[in-house]
């Protein structure tokens, strides 16, 4: 099966030496968290082991005996390939395509009937569910649920879940999701979560947050990775951009960032620092 893999920068991971291409075996039973080789099934779980500026991830690929953990994507697994690098854009990438792939009728609130509303309706569904409401409207999706809303609507999933607002829209996603909004929307994702927007950003430790547009800002917990790209006025184009760590020194935790009228990273301006969207 396939599967992602986190490990130290040097490729180890508990004190085994990997090497990217090559393939290993192991007698006996494996058993999540105890024996075996581990890779979790949905990318962005890898962060939640192995943390961003600290560690590197590849694909791979689980053969012979598998066992599954029961909490989360996590298996263990009597043989495995290691596949390329993924840097962590490509991680993220794999992500949405790993969470659109769920978002089938089986997994819904109802089985084979999906939760969807018109414009300005609300649309909910449960663990694992799939929720999408129209223009203005509420979609709310719970753990590992994916939670889709139009223009100026709210999406908010839960724990490891999937949320995707239109323009001017707010999306919110719990810790390990990803969430997406566009035009001047706002995304929030919880810790070692994934955003992605064109306006604003907020992550929670170790997250991995995406913004660019006019006037962007971003901000994140302890350890994470921010990246911020300004447009010239007149197009799309990109006029300046910088990718920061939030190391506690330089950048601070839980503290609003933007782009200067040079491309450098200062602090947002107090005016800027409106409450949450």
């Amino acid at each position: 099966m396939k599967a992602y893999k986190g490990f130290n920068r040097d490729m180890t991971c508990r004190g085994f030496q990997y090497a990217e291409g090559q393939s290993y075996e192991m007698d006996g039973e494996p058993e999540v968290c105890k024996r075996g080789f581990h890779a979790c099934a949905n990318p962005l779980e890898c962060l939640s082991y192995y943390e961003p500026g600290k560690s590197v991830y590849h694909e791979v690929e689980l053969d012979g005996d598998v066992t599954k953990s029961d909490s989360d994507t996590k298996c263990a697994a009597t043989k495995i390939k290691i596949g390329a690098r993924l840097s962590i854009s490509a991680l993220c990438q794999a992500a949405f395509e790993y969470v659109r792939s769920h978002c089938t009728n089986e997994k819904n609130a109802k089985p084979g009937k999906p939760a969807t509303a018109g414009d300005s309706g609300a649309a909910t569904a449960g663990d694992s569910g799939a929720a999408t409401a129209g223009d203005y409207g509420a979609a709310t999706a719970g753990d590992y649920g994916a939670a889709t809303a139009g223009y100026k609507g709210a999406a908010t999933a839960g724990y490891k879940g999937a949320a995707t607002a239109g323009d001017k829209g707010a999306a919110t996603a719990g810790d390990s999701g990803a969430a997406t909004a566009g035009d001047s929307g706002a995304a929030t994702a919880g810790d070692s979560g994934a955003a992605t927007a064109r306006g604003s950003i907020s992550v929670g430790k170790n997250g991995v947050g995406c913004v660019r547009g006019n006037n962007v800002r971003a901000r994140g917990g302890m350890g994470a990775i921010l990246v911020m790209a300004e447009e010239f006025t007149d197009n799309y184009d990109i006029a300046h951009h910088a990718t920061i760590t939030i190391n506690g020194k330089r950048y601070k935790p839980d503290t609003w960032y933007c782009l200067n009228d040079k491309g450098l990273v200062v602090e947002a301006p107090a005016k800027k620092e409106a409450a949450d969207e």
